[in-house]
C-alpha cells in the first residue's frame, strides 16, 4: 500500500513539476498573437459569436490570470467556441509566451 502511494505522489509531482518549469517569454510571443489581436486589439470591439459581447482588452492582466483562463478554455471549463479552439492549438509554452506578452503591455489598452 506505501508503495502504490509513494507512485502515485510521485506521478502527480512529475506531472506538475513540468508545468510549472515552464516561463514565458514574451520576445516569443511575437509570433503567436495574431489571433488574438483581432479582437482583443480593439478598443470597444463587441463580437458576435455565438452571442454580442464586450470583448476584454487582455494588455496590462496578470500573466496568470491569463494563463488560467487560457488553460480553462483548452479543457472545456470556460466555454466559448472560438477562445476553446483558439486555446486547444497552444501549447503550455505558447500560452506561457502569450500571457507573457500581454501582462507587460500597457493596461490602458484594457479601456
Amino acid at each position: 500500500m506505501k508503495k502504490l502511494l509513494a507512485v502515485l505522489v510521485l506521478a502527480a509531482t512529475a506531472g506538475s513539476a513540468g508545468a510549472a518549469d515552464v516561463v514565458g517569454n514574451p520576445k516569443a510571443a511575437q509570433s503567436k498573437i495574431e489571433m488574438c489581436i483581432g479582437c482583443h486589439g480593439i478598443p470597444g470591439y463587441k463580437a458576435s459569436f455565438p452571442e454580442v459581447y464586450q470583448v476584454p482588452m487582455i494588455g496590462g492582466q496578470s500573466a496568470k490570470y491569463i494563463e488560467a483562463a487560457l488553460h480553462a478554455y483548452k479543457k472545456g471549463d470556460r466555454k466559448h467556441p472560438s477562445m476553446r479552439g483558439i486555446a486547444t492549438s497552444l501549447s503550455d509554452q505558447d500560452i506561457a509566451d502569450v500571457a507573457a506578452y500581454y501582462s507587460q503591455q500597457n493596461a490602458q489598452s484594457r479601456k
